[in-house]
């Protein structure tokens, strides 16, 4: 599918840039992977769906605090974009390439 495949992203949060690494995969309307962020292993991700080139999920971070992140996104090609839910924080734009 045009959503697989390996996703270097950047969250533009209240406190900077944040990135973090994307690895999905898709099989029917369900999607699949592992998201890191700095060195770390990375955490399969929550909830994931594609609908097309539409897709979201859901990654669980425990730094700065622990919180659930909801993204909602959109590839066109080599990138992606949308918006993600950063709990009580509201949201805020990321965008990503694939790598």
């Amino acid at each position: 599918m045009a959503v697989d495949g390996t996703w270097k992203l950047v969250v533009n949060t209240p406190m900077g840039a944040q990135e973090s690494t994307l690895v999905i995969q898709s099989s029917g309307g369900t999607l699949t992977g592992k998201q890191s962020a700095g060195s770390g292993e990375g955490r399969p991700i929550e909830e994931g769906a594609v609908d097309g080139n539409d897709i979201n999920w859901k990654a669980s971070i425990t730094k700065p605090m622990p919180m659930t992140l909801e993204f909602s996104g959109t590839v066109d090609g080599d990138n992606l974009s949308g918006n993600v839910k950063l709990g009580m924080f509201g949201s805020a734009p990321f965008s990503g390439t694939r790598a």
